[in-house]
């Protein structure tokens, strides 16, 4: 399989000979092996595996987003991505990082809302005033 990890501006790896995937989503891990069918997925926050000869188990911390199996091609779309050799940096980094930036961008997403919900009250009443 051919693996591409995207981010919003770049991509962040793209490997291929891939035998295997394994990511995360809210209900569970799942695998990939080369002949499984197509697929997509919601990815949560978490560890993405992928292992090749050459390399053996590679581990990358990433971000939600959305998997697509389409043939051999495996790609990833996330907002985030770490990569690292020391699993409990990269854990700590999506349970620190990941995880309350999400809780931070819900927090201004709400701060944002009433502040526009304001802005059109007050120019409703200045049109109607």
């Amino acid at each position: 399989m051919n693996l591409k990890i995207l981010l919003p501006f770049q991509i962040f790896i793209d490997v291929s000979d891939v035998l295997r995937v394994v990511a995360q989503t809210r209900n569970g891990s799942f695998g990939l092996l080369p002949h499984r069918r197509d697929c997509v997925a919601a990815l949560a926050p978490g560890l993405l595996l992928y292992a090749t000869k050459a390399l053996g188990e590679v581990y990358i911390a990433v971000d939600e987003g959305v998997l697509v199996k389409a043939g051999p091609r495996v790609l990833v779309s996330v907002r985030r991505a770490i990569a690292g050799t020391n699993l409990s940096e990269l854990r700590h980094a999506v349970e620190h990082e990941f995880l309350h930036l999400d809780q931070q961008e819900q927090s201004a997403r709400s701060v944002m809302a009433k502040l526009e919900a304001g802005f059109l009250h007050r120019l409703a009443a200045l049109q109607h005033g």
